[in-house]
């Protein structure tokens, strides 16, 4: 009887729904002795201000948050020269990017991403019922707007950037993403999380085009990834509708207090990105020494192509050996990769230490695989 109750329950389902499996409650567990660089979080501690104000709001926690998140929307439009109406606040920039998908796709329509590219946006466009595209793009520095806007993704409802881009780390100057938004007829999403390690930034486009959606996180150059306090900046119109369909109180007190103080601290924050930025390129060198090939990043990460005739997944799984996470990639054109977050110089030096021992290992592997291969051949011509 209850088999038969579940079976009628889960017919109801929507079509995208019954795509979905369950969840198991069983998801991994990370070892707290690990050196965590797979997410490309901040390591660092909230400045003292910041934290006071994350302690105090948990006194307030029996009052529901403020509703529409008013005073954190006008310290973000005070900090960037914006009007309170032409922010949105969220529960991390990916709240946000939810947002857009629903309120601009419905089933069997088209939205395109530049690839590679976040892959939580194919999940949330399977969601809607929505065709993904994903545009490839040969050049580092440039985009492939006669691909994004006249090629198979010129139906699409919006086009999706990241700038820096999240895996490769690769900038694009903002003349190019103007030039883009000028010629598109559609919304242009453009995802800032790591634009504070970047030379330049896109918000001042904001009051020129009004098909131009900019997305900002604290997750990444704030160190408040557990606190989940993310922005978006577009036209009034486009915010105010996005607002409309948010979740009532989507936000708690305590995302709310550090997100204010955090914008009113801004200037705290600097050694840390200068840390980030010094360690990055002494990592890059470091790899390069060991044979890698690292693209040039303005994130606060690394995307290294491994030494040749490895597998990214090869070195992650040797890695984690060691107590370090790292990621790799399931993608056609990333599968011989590894992305590797910038944390203190602590756990960069753990990382390098096992990277050096890890190769000296691989080489080892590899001269014993071709000498066998070799002897195999002789006693081969041997018998012959």
């Amino acid at each position: 009887m209850c088999d038969a109750k579940l079976k009628t329950v889960l017919s109801l389902f929507s079509q995208v729904a019954r795509q979905l499996d369950a969840l198991s409650s069983n998801g991994p567990v990370t070892d707290a002795n690990c050196v965590k660089l797979n997410t490309n979080e901040n390591p660092f501690p909230l400045p003292k201000n910041v934290m006071q104000s994350a302690i105090a709001a948990i006194e307030h926690q029996y009052l529901y948050p403020e509703d529409d998140n008013l005073s954190l929307r006008e310290a973000a439009s005070e900090a960037y020269g914006l009007s309170k109406n032409q922010v949105i606040a969220g529960n991390g920039s990916s709240e946000l990017l939810g947002l857009i998908y629903r309120a601009f796709l419905a089933p069997g329509d088209r939205v395109a991403m530049l690839s590679p590219g976040f892959s939580f946006n194919r999940k949330l466009a399977m969601l809607q019922g929505a065709e993904f595209l994903e545009i490839a793009s040969s050049e580092a520095h440039s985009l492939p707007i006669e691909k994004l806007l006249f090629g198979p993704a010129k139906d699409a409802k919006f086009i999706l950037l990241a700038n820096p881009n999240n895996p490769t780390g690769t900038f694009v100057p903002v003349a190019e993403i103007e030039r883009l938004v000028e010629l598109a007829d559609r919304l242009i999403v453009l995802d800032e999380a790591y634009v504070d390690f970047a030379p330049d930034h896109a918000l001042r486009l904001v009051n020129k085009h009004p098909n131009l959606l900019i997305l900002r996180t604290f997750s990444k150059s704030y160190a408040a990834a557990g606190v989940r306090v993310g922005f978006g900046f577009g036209h009034p119109e486009i915010i105010g509708r996005l607002r409309n369909i948010q979740n009532v109180f989507n936000m708690n007190v305590i995302g709310q207090a550090v997100g204010k103080s955090i914008l009113a601290h801004r200037h705290a924050y600097e050694e840390n990105h200068k840390h980030i930025k010094h360690e990055r390129q002494r990592v890059t060198l470091a790899l390069l020494q060991l044979g890698f090939s690292v693209t040039p990043s303005h994130a606060n990460f690394l995307l290294a192509r491994v030494p040749a005739g490895q597998e990214g997944p090869c070195w992650q799984a040797a890695l984690k050996e060691q107590k370090i996470l790292i990621a790799s990639f399931p993608d056609r054109y990333l599968k011989n990769c590894i992305r590797v977050s910038i944390g203190t110089k602590e756990q960069m030096d753990k990382f390098l230490a096992a990277a050096k021992h890890i190769s000296v290992s691989f080489r080892r592997k590899s001269r014993c695989a071709e000498a066998s291969r070799s002897e195999f051949a002789l006693h081969g011509r041997c018998i012959m």
